[in-house]
């Protein structure tokens, strides 16, 4: 299975806890990086949940030598992809590949809300060896136990998710079912309105050291 980039030594703090910001524009990436974020998630368009970065905010971010993930969607709305979208989906995946993106994040759903089983091991094989992250696409799906067994079938490396609740600190306690679920065979990260005053929280709950915002903070003070 591939793995994920490592945390960047002396970012965050001592106990190798991360944070991924994500952010859509220059200035969120000099807000992040000023902050010493230890992983950038690299889009545009937030407001739309975030679609596939264009080329020069995604060389800016790698540029500056942070682990980038870099979101792979080419269109707003469902995760459903028709197969008349795959050639843009594929294409957004080799472009950002081509700018030396540390991992990928997309999604893939079926009409039902399962996860697209054919068409994410599609991409996980195109991304290879990047590791794909499956994002929150994931808190659509009926059953996430089921759809976690799937991904890691699949051999994804990552799932951003809030336990399928309106923010991660809702999802705390399904977070660390899924912690547990997973069994360190696929990584579980959280995300959904995590800030600096609930992050210690979710952080105790589920066990984990890794988290996932929008909003650069100092995670080790949160801890």
């Amino acid at each position: 299975m591939s793995t994920l980039p490592p945390t960047q030594k002396g970012r965050n703090d001592q106990r190798t806890m991360l944070l991924e910001v994500c952010f859509d524009d220059a200035a969120g990436l000099a807000r992040a990086h000023t902050a010493r974020v230890a992983r950038f998630e690299v889009c545009a368009r937030l407001d739309l949940d975030g679609l596939t970065p264009d080329d020069q905010l995604l060389h800016a971010a790698v540029a500056t030598g942070v682990p980038c993930v870099a979101m792979v969607r080419p269109r707003g709305g469902a995760h459903v992809w028709r197969t008349d979208e795959y050639a843009a989906l594929f294409a957004d995946l080799e472009r950002v590949r081509a700018f030396g993106t540390h991992a990928v994040v997309l999604g893939a759903l079926t009409p039902e809300h399962c996860v697209d089983r054919a068409l994410t091991a599609a991409l996980v094989h195109a991304a290879h060896p990047l590791p794909v992250v499956f994002h929150r696409a994931f808190d659509a799906t009926p059953d996430r136990f089921e759809a976690l067994e799937t991904l890691v079938e699949l051999g994804v490396a990552r799932i951003l998710t809030s336990g399928g609740a309106r923010d991660a600190f809702a999802g705390r306690h399904e977070l660390r079912a899924l912690v547990e679920r997973a069994a360190g065979r696929i990584a579980i990260l959280p995300g959904g309105g995590v800030r600096a005053h609930n992050a210690a929280e979710i952080l105790r709950v589920t066990g984990l050291a890794e988290l996932h915002s929008s909003t650069a903070f100092e995670l080790g003070g949160a801890t």
